[in-house]
Order: structure tokens, then sequence, then C-alpha cells
């Protein structure tokens, strides 16, 4: 499947808020189980992308949080780098703005 995408500048009020009240710290092995769930394929080449994020990053914080519509974000501050992923729909590098709205909603708690 090929990368598009997510822009959260975009995201609508009920996005927003499910990102500001789902997102959380997540520790490597709880992403490892998500991991598991969003690419039960083997083979999957987004699957290779996520776990070597995660490797690369191993002593990172990340957080975590899903849209309403079910986009999952992992979000590592420490390198300010992130993922987005909606299973069976779309998977792609998160943008410098969908970093910021990250980062400010971090900052917010």
């Amino acid at each position: 499947m090929e990368s598009e995408k997510f822009d959260l500048d975009s995201l609508n009020k009920e996005r927003r808020a499910a990102i500001a009240k789902s997102i959380h710290t997540i520790s490597v092995d709880e992403l490892k189980k998500i991991g598991e769930e969003l690419f039960p394929m083997a083979g999957d080449p987004w699957a290779e992308l996520f776990y070597q994020f995660v490797g690369e990053n191993r002593n990172a914080t990340y957080h975590h949080a899903v849209t309403s519509d079910g986009v999952h974000i992992v979000y590592c501050r420490d390198r300010d780098k992130g993922l987005w992923f909606k299973p069976g729909v779309g998977k792609g590098p998160l943008q410098e703005r969908g970093r910021t709205v990250m980062k400010e909603m971090i900052e917010k708690g």
C-alpha cells in the first residue's frame, strides 16, 4: 500500500478531542504489541519501518494516540519523529505540522 499524507492541521474538532483524550506515554513493549495488531501479515514493509523506528529509538519516550476515526499516531518526542497508521487504509510519516500538534498536546497533558 502506498504512503499517504496525514495532515493533522486539517483535523476536525472531534479528531483533535480524541487525540487529546487518548494520548499517553507508551513503552517499547506496548508499541510492539500495537505493531502486531497493525501489521498482522508477515513481510509487511510498513511493519519493517515501524519496528526499525522503534528499535532505533529504544531508549526514547513515545506517545500514542488514536483519532476518532481509528488513525493510530506514534510520536517520539526525543527525536521529533512520528508515524501514523490506519489499519487497512494508509500509513506514513508524521509531517511537521502533525509533530507540532503532538508536542502541543503532550505539553497540555
